[in-house]
């Protein structure tokens, strides 16, 4: 097996920053309100990694497209009974649980951060566009911004489950994610030429300008 370049660097600055801030985020809900506001400056930043993903998921190196691991239902059905009998075959980018797991948390991660944007607690806190939805809304938006984050939360621990179980048997997913190599079976093919490095700023700034305009 061979290490071949499999994640670009925007890729994996967007994984690990979202990392830290999702643990941000857990650590800071509902601690008082000056620790609040850095809570709320943590959302604008997954909502613009998130955005940035999306973007990036149809502009991007291959395998960070989203073309690259999503898969039908049936070829994920096979391979989940491959991994069962423990004959998984190595997917030099996500494999197809793991291309669905992918959807399944931005999907999570956007509507936590665009609630985030509307929530209130009807006192001294209230998200930066709470004050365009009636009252109603706005703590309806709040009680699915508080019900999706336990769910967010189910997400993490199953992928951070399967990383471990893969790293048990021998894919070191964690150690592909911060080098950006992978060993993988020789047929998957010599290493992947990324997309140039000034592509990723031509989606960052304009997501970071239109979060801020949005806040502002």
């Amino acid at each position: 097996m061979d290490a071949i370049r499999v994640w670009d660097l925007p890729t994996r600055l967007f994984h690990w920053l979202l990392v830290a801030a999702i643990g941000f985020l857990w650590y800071s809900g509902g601690k008082g309100e000056a620790l609040m506001v850095w809570h709320m400056r943590a959302g604008y930043l997954v909502l613009g990694l998130v955005i940035f993903r999306i973007i990036w998921g149809l502009w991007g190196s291959r395998h960070s497209r989203f073309t690259a691991f999503l898969t039908g239902p049936r070829r994920t059905l096979d391979y989940s009974k491959a991994f069962a009998r423990g004959r998984a075959p190595v997917f030099a980018g996500h494999n197809p649980l793991g291309g669905w797991m992918v959807m399944l948390m931005l999907l999570s991660l956007l509507v936590q951060t665009v609630t985030g944007l509307f929530a209130t607690d009807d006192i001294s806190l209230e998200g930066p566009l709470s004050g365009q939805v009636g009252g109603a809304t706005a703590r309806a938006l709040t009680d699915v911004h508080f019900l999706n984050f336990d769910l967010l939360l189910i997400l993490i621990v199953a992928h951070v489950a399967a990383v471990l179980l893969h790293r048990v048997l021998g894919e070191p997913l964690l150690a592909a994610m911060l080098t950006g190599r992978k060993r993988v079976p020789d047929e998957a093919g010599p290493d992947q030429a990324f997309v140039p490095w000034w592509r990723a700023l031509l989606v960052a700034l304009p997501v970071a300008g239109a979060i801020y305009w949005l806040v502002s």
